[in-house]
């Protein structure tokens, strides 16, 4: 401090910036969402951001008096706030930032439209004022959906400081490393608030492909009621050449917070004219929003380029009988005529993959653009998976995104009827995003064409899914299958497109190909796309035999182009797979069949497990690959504890030694490993069982479970059932379904689904276990762990199985119950052994009657409840 001077005198701070910003989300480097324009509904509190240099950094702590005040803009300069502090300055900041807001928690209840501006008073000594603007529309603004602008073009273009003026401009979608200064974007927006004055703001951010902020343009630009459009310009780099580095760019196009669009462009050597890439919001395609065909094409002349596209007659004449009809439409309105309706321009589009469905659509948008029903006229595709939502509340937003980003173009919905899988799923969310599609065409802004599109029969099952859909959907286009000979005429044309030519032998080929697929195709053939692929397949053959030859360098254009008959000779449609030769391994074999015979009872079953290994034999000894060659898919049948599991164990080991399967695993599952909770994730959960099942065995246990038959509407179970019952039937003999259940449940389930009961080709039964059976079972476990009976012993043992036999039911446990019984009587033994004196020569290994009467039996009919069951005599 000089001598004479008061600490007020000298300034201890330098201003620095005021800025305003509504949210508080944490950014990097303590920066916030800065702002000057906001909407009404969307905004709580209004914040300033005051920022000064502090002098006496490094030095000491001092206290500084802040007053940071509001006002509304009008006559009178109305004061909203005025917010009076003192604050310590840390001697650790070199720049101190003071942040206040003003408003409430509810969005849309304390700011009303109107210009707004904060003072900020450092010392009683005014620093700064910073304007801010309020600004609202009859529906409230959300993020990515707005009503307020719709990107019409993004072009870019090189410049110095000074801008270029736009006669002058030259748009580049690549720039040149050597000579460019500044890249430019020229954005045009169209005014969707015309009834209003207010203030649009953009911001335009820069990026390098590392997807770093190269630079930021912030544009603020009072918009007049009435103007139909809005033009910004925005550039970044510098007067010096050579600034930017070869790479990819990006520029992102702010609005309000909400990703507008992006747009991309490099920087090479040389620079290249035409359009960049754009894309709308968070689209996953990019897309140009100025195509050369946009620009340049008239009417006729589109007319003319879907008159060119082969095949397809009725389809161009239905196209050209609309574009009439709603040309006559225009006409009458020129006229003076009031039409009640709306002119429809949503149609549905049926055939199979291939027939050119996309390319029409892409050509409807065009000419809807040029007739002035769309502003853009492009296309945003999209599918069930881009509209429908995992959770509740997820698939709305996603609608109403898609139909954003498709404003002033065509929403064109491939595969359309998977949004309607069933008509009692209930659960499905893409009824919901069918719902909001006939209200979006029933009474909605406009500017958009929708067209879904799909195989012909799945088709009408989705327009009959929803009442709504028929009465908003005026226009159906059927695409057949193209002709042999149509089919052959695309391939010249993807011919030229791929640079080859087709010799005369192999063109001769190549229609073979057409005709012999023609013949054989079913609803999933790929018309264009096929003969695409095959001309590729080709071309590809003919690259690989350039390759074998030596002095390839020498060779003539000609020679480089030609495709010949051993090129399409080549061709493999089918991929032959090639199977492991397995023998039999005879030493797992003897082992899991002594294993077999070694289980109590289920004589019938045996049988049938032998009869099947003798037939195996036999196809081995005639020299047939046995591998993939049987389909084995088998019902088990049988109450709980009659050795389903265990024989299923068995079965994989013996398929496993004959070489029926190639690993001869098994994946054991129920419903909860096949069902999940949400639309969608059922079919995956079930897919994921099957390939770890692939090459051995899926054993579904209680797979009654599955079926719907408890009158359940929307229960996946049904959709496990679907996804099992299509891989048995694509991967016949890759892999075994095993289902096991209940007698009385699994005759319910086979019945539930019709193509159950043909996809299993066995059923093996498993009897109850005989009073006889189950003492031999026992006898067994009892031998196994080193025990004993006394002949009283297994008197009484056989009395409880008579007993337990004859009060049986459909829960009877069979050897479950023998385990239980067993592993109870063991119990009581040990407990009795350990009271007695250890003398020498105690058998401490055997069994007696009254360890035997010591088990409890449980009443499976009188759920946890446990009863004795009553033998209690005194004798040995």
């Amino acid at each position: 401090m000089r001598e004479g001077q008061s600490d007020k005198e000298i300034k201890l701070y330098k201003f620095k910036e005021l800025k305003v910003y509504s949210s508080t989300e944490w950014l990097a480097d303590n920066k916030k969402k800065y702002r000057q324009v906001f909407d009404r509904y969307s905004t709580t509190y209004v914040y300033a951001e005051l920022s000064f240099y502090n002098k006496n950094f490094d030095e000491s702590v001092w206290e500084v008096n802040v007053s940071l005040k509001c006002y509304e803009l009008s006559k009178n300069r109305k004061k909203v706030c005025s917010l009076d502090f003192a604050r310590k300055v840390s001697k650790f900041d070199s720049v101190v930032y003071i942040r206040e807001g003003w408003g409430n928690k509810k969005e849309g209840s304390f700011w009303k439209k109107g210009t707004y501006y904060w003072e900020a008073w450092i010392e009683d000594e005014k620093v700064a004022t910073k304007y801010f603007y309020i600004e609202e529309t009859k529906d409230r603004f959300q993020q990515g959906i707005n009503q307020y602008v719709d990107l019409k073009s993004l072009k870019l273009y090189e410049g110095q400081y000074d801008d270029v003026i736009e006669e002058d401009r030259r748009y580049l979608k690549t720039f040149s490393s050597e000579v460019t200064r500044y890249v430019y974007t020229e954005i045009e927006l169209k005014n969707i608030h015309v009834t209003q004055d207010w203030h649009c703001e953009l911001f335009v951010k820069f990026y390098n492909q590392a997807r770093e902020l190269k630079g930021q343009v912030n544009k603020l630009q009072n918009v007049k009621v009435g103007d139909e459009s809005i033009k910004i310009t925005a550039g970044w780099g510098s007067n010096v050449k050579g600034s930017w580095r070869e790479g990819d760019y990006s520029i992102d196009i702010i609005f309000m917070e909400t990703l507008l669009a992006t747009v991309y462009f490099r920087v090479e050597e040389d620079s290249e004219e035409g359009m960049a890439l754009v894309k709308i919001g968070h689209s996953d395609d990019a897309l140009l929003l100025n195509t050369e065909e946009e620009l340049n094409k008239t009417f006729p002349e589109l007319l003319k380029k879907l008159e060119n596209l082969i095949g397809l007659n009725e389809i161009k004449q239905k196209v050209k009988d609309h574009a009439a009809y709603i040309q006559f439409l225009q006409l009458r309105k020129d006229k003076g005529f009031e039409e009640k309706d709306k002119i429809n321009i949503h149609s549905v589009f049926m055939g199979n993959p291939g027939t050119g469905k996309t390319t029409v659509a892409k050509m409807m948008g065009s000419l809807y653009k040029k007739m002035g029903l769309l502003s853009k006229g492009h296309v945003h595709e999209v599918d069930r998976v881009d509209l429908v939502g995992e959770y509740i509340g997820q698939t709305a937003p996603k609608v109403k995104a898609a139909i954003e980003k498709s404003r002033g173009g065509v929403l064109f919905i491939d595969e359309a009827y998977a949004l309607a899988r069933t008509n009692d799923d209930t659960k499905d969310f893409g009824r919901e995003v069918i719902e909001i599609l006939v209200k979006e065409m029933s009474n909605s802004k406009g500017d958009l064409a929708i067209i879904v599109a799909g195989y012909p029969k799945e088709m009408k099952h989705f327009i009959d899914s929803n009442p709504g859909l028929k009465s908003r959907f005026k226009h159906f286009f059927d695409f057949p299958d193209y002709l042999p000979q149509e089919l052959s005429l695309i391939a010249n044309n993807a011919s030229e497109e791929m640079e080859v030519v087709l010799s005369d032998d192999a063109r001769a080929a190549i229609d073979e190909i057409i005709v012999s697929s023609y013949r054989e195709r079913n609803k999933s053939f790929g018309n264009a796309r096929f003969v695409y692929d095959l001309i590729e397949k080709a071309k590809i053959n003919l690259g690989l035999r350039i390759m074998k030859q030596s002095g390839r360098d020498k060779l003539s254009n000609q020679e480089l182009e030609n495709v010949i008959y051993e090129d399409v000779k080549a061709i493999s449609l089918r991929r032959a797979k090639v199977l492991p030769n397995i023998p039999i391994d005879e030493q797992l074999l003897k082992q899991a069949l002594e294993e077999l015979n070694a289980l109590v009872g289920i004589e019938t079953v045996k049988k049938e497990i032998r009869e099947t290994v003798e037939i195996v034999r036999y196809h081995k000894l005639q020299g047939k690959n046995v591998l993939n060659n049987f389909h084995f898919h088998t019902v088990f049948i049988g109450n709980p504890g009659t050795g389903k599991t265990t024989v299923a164990r068995i079965l994989c080991k013996i398929y496993k030694a004959l070489g029926i399967l190639e690993r001869g695993h098994m994946v054991e599952t129920d419903r909860q490993g096949l069902v999940a909770g949400f639309v969608g994730q059922t079919a995956m959960k079930t897919m994921e069982r099957i390939e770890e099942a692939m090459g051995g065995v899926l054993f579904i246990d209680e797979a009654y479970a599955l079926s719907n038959f408890n009158g359940l509407q929307g229960d996946y179970g049904n959709e496990a059932i679907q996804t099992i019952l299509k891989r048995m039937e694509d991967n016949r003999g890759e892999f075994f379904v095993f289902a096991a259940g209940y007698p009385e449940n699994m005759d319910r389930f086979l019945k539930a689904n019709p193509g159950l009961s043909s996809r299993f080709d066995k059923t093996l039964s498993f009897e109850d276990y005989s009073v006889a059976e189950l003492r031999e079972i026992a006898l067994f476990m009892y031998s196994e762990r080193g025990y004993q009976l006394t002949k009283t012993a297994v008197k009484a043992l056989e009395e409880i199985f008579t007993d337990v036999f004859s009060s049986k039911n459909k829960f009877f446990g069979n050897a479950r119950e023998v385990r239980k019984i067993v592993s109870e009587s063991i119990k009581y033994q040990n407990l009795r052994i350990s009271k007695i004196e250890n003398k020498v020569g105690t058998r401490t290994k055997s069994i007696t009657k009254e360890d035997i009467y010591q088990v409890e039996i449980m009443d499976e009919q009188k759920v946890f409840k446990k009863q004795s069951i009553g033998y209690r005599n005194s004798g040995n």
